[in-house]
């Protein structure tokens, strides 16, 4: 089973949303692209933003949401 859980990330990524407005993240979909999007930072030679002990890039990428070190934004976020 991983950890943390796909519930957990999610609840993590949207906890800044007010209550009424749409969740940044409603799909495990969602998760997987975005950990793997900053896995893949990570291998091109970006610095990590937690101290792990292990040195692979999907575990410190799931572990940087996890500990909300990154921000998932939307297309239209991104563009701006």
């Amino acid at each position: 089973m991983l950890r943390p859980s796909y519930n957990d990330l999610m609840k993590v990524v949207n906890s800044e949303v007010e209550e009424g407005e749409q969740p940044v993240i409603n799909s495990r979909y969602s998760i997987v692209l975005a950990t793997s999007k900053r896995a893949r930072q990570i291998i091109a030679g970006e610095e990590p933003l937690v101290d792990m002990p292990s040195n692979k890039p999907l575990s410190i990428a799931v572990e940087e949401l996890n500990e909300g070190k990154i921000k998932i934004v939307g297309d239209e976020e991104e563009s701006e």
